[in-house]
């Protein structure tokens, strides 16, 4: 059935205006958005269409890349936009959403109907039952779930089980934006569709594996938010436990949602729990003090707060994958604010040759490792050991040297995309393989749970590091006690 309305809750928030709005307009540009599709949004804001069309327009000429090209077509992507103020709690102010999201006298179970839901947590359920009331939850309406879906296991069921009360399953798009991401997705291509790299993909050829999400700003207004949830639950618990779960999953039967899924939930399953015996081996955990970031002087974490806090914004984990293919390979887990740069990427780091026909005494030798970096810039590099030219008594001298896959020069001709396009066109057209299943959320926080139980058992306080540094000394011994280092 075709799409009939796109809703928007918190249409008026900062993501709306940085990513949805932006990727929508950009759906319907390349023509992937049906022109007579009502986009309509909502917040307590109290504005009518123009007033948001005018609040788009201006999202759009900030966070378009290139900018707006044909105002033909923008100014007809913004004629689709409708508003209705709604506060979440009033259960009557969902029939007036109805009446505009279904218009054109047509019934809402007759209509085919996008919702993307970000809102805070707390308004999940009173949302939930207000669709469901006016008529919002049928067999042919979607719904998208943006993060935060809860703050542990307990409060992401009792979420999930709100949202199932209306929507099945098969309704329902669990959103995590680095799935959308081009290189996130790319590495099931890399994988899957390269023979050079999957049969070395294994404990046997792979010494471990690095994952680090690091950024240079703050707070940045997400105090409130923030100091309730610290690293661990802000970032390692969504995007890092999905990226260590697509390096490591096994090879999907078939490139659908229900199978890659499935194999994704299995390493979840297989991680090992961190417990109190455990922790200060495997964790480390910091906050960061004033110091510099890009030559600027910043505040430390608690100025930021204006209060004393014991809430990580940095930690490190050891994992391991309890399986044949993973068995005793390290995957080491950073992330954290106020860093010396910012970068999300993937170490793969290969072991040594099995024999080194060289002799000890060659200078420069080095394991192979491929980076898949995700930001900045999306690149897949592989470094490979190449001979430095010229003449040599008693020996070569060998030096790493970059094999770039690099996506910006060989897809020059393409635009780049914003992750939520991606993630917005499957949820329009119903795919559901870049979005996470109700097993994997509840994978993913069993195990988030465990490590902030042992942290509570052993009375585990955050080390203080520099901004502008790259954590604690602490979290260099975690990974040097193993002879690695950090990519850094």
């Amino acid at each position: 059935m075709p799409m009939t309305a796109v809703l928007l809750f918190g249409a008026t928030g900062d993501l709306s205006r940085r990513m949805l709005l932006p990727s929508l307009f950009g759906l319907s540009v390349d023509g992937l958005l049906p022109a007579d599709v009502r986009i309509v949004g909502t917040a307590r804001s109290q504005l009518d269409d123009e007033g948001f069309r005018a609040m788009a327009a201006e999202a759009l000429a900030s966070h378009v890349a290139n900018g707006l090209g044909d105002q033909a077509k923008a100014d007809a992507f913004l004629k689709q936009l409708a508003y209705v103020p709604l506060d979440a709690t009033d259960l009557g102010g969902y029939r007036r959403l109805a009446d505009a999201t279904c218009a054109d006298g047509g019934r809402c179970a007759d209509q085919s109907i996008s919702i993307f839901l970000s809102t805070a947590p707390s308004l999940f359920k009173p949302t939930i039952e207000g669709l469901a009331a006016a008529g919002l939850t049928g067999p042919n309406v979607r719904i998208g779930l943006e993060k935060p879906l809860g703050s542990d296991l307990a409060s992401s069921a009792e979420i999930n089980d709100a949202v199932a009360s209306a929507f099945s399953e098969q309704q329902i798009f669990r959103i995590d934006h680095y799935l959308g991401k081009e290189t996130v997705q790319n590495l099931l291509s890399l994988r899957f569709a390269n023979l050079l790299f999957e049969p070395q993909w294994n404990a046997h050829w792979i010494s471990h594996v690095q994952i680090t999400v690091a950024e240079t700003v703050g707070l940045e207004g997400r105090v409130d938010f923030y100091d309730g949830a610290g690293a661990l639950r802000d970032m390692v618990q969504n995007h890092m436990l999905q990226l260590l779960a697509l390096v490591a999953m096994e090879p999907p039967g078939t490139f659908t949602a229900s199978a890659v899924r499935d194999e994704k939930v299995k390493v979840l399953h297989a991680l090992r729990p961190i417990d109190g015996k455990s922790a200060a081996a495997c964790c480390v955990t910091g906050q960061y003090a004033a110091g510099a970031v890009n030559g600027e002087p910043v505040k430390g974490y608690a100025e930021e707060l204006g209060r004393a806090s014991s809430t990580e914004t940095f930690v490190a984990l050891k994992a391991h994958v309890d399986n044949w293919r993973w068995k005793g390979v390290p995957f080491y887990l950073r992330s954290g604010k106020r860093l010396g740069a910012r970068k999300s990427e993937i170490l793969i780091a290969f072991k040594d040759v099995p024999h080194n026909i060289f002799g000890d005494g060659v200078k420069g030798m080095q394991p192979n490792r491929l980076l898949i970096s995700l930001q900045p810039q999306e690149n897949i590099q592989l470094q490979l050991m190449s001979k430095v030219p010229g003449l040599s008594r008693g020996g070569i001298s060998m030096r790493p040297v970059a094999l770039d896959i690099g996506r910006k020069d060989a897809f020059a001709d393409t635009r780049r995309r914003i992750a939520y396009e991606q993630l917005l066109l499957d949820l329009i057209e119903g795919r559901q393989t870049l979005f996470v299943r109700r097993d994997e959320v509840e994978a993913q926080w069993a195990f988030i749970d465990a490590i902030r139980k042992a942290w509570a058992e052993n009375g585990t306080e955050p080390r203080p590091y520099t901004a502008g540094s790259w954590g604690p000394s602490a979290a260099i011994a975690l990974i040097e006690r193993d002879n690695a280092s950090w990519n850094d």
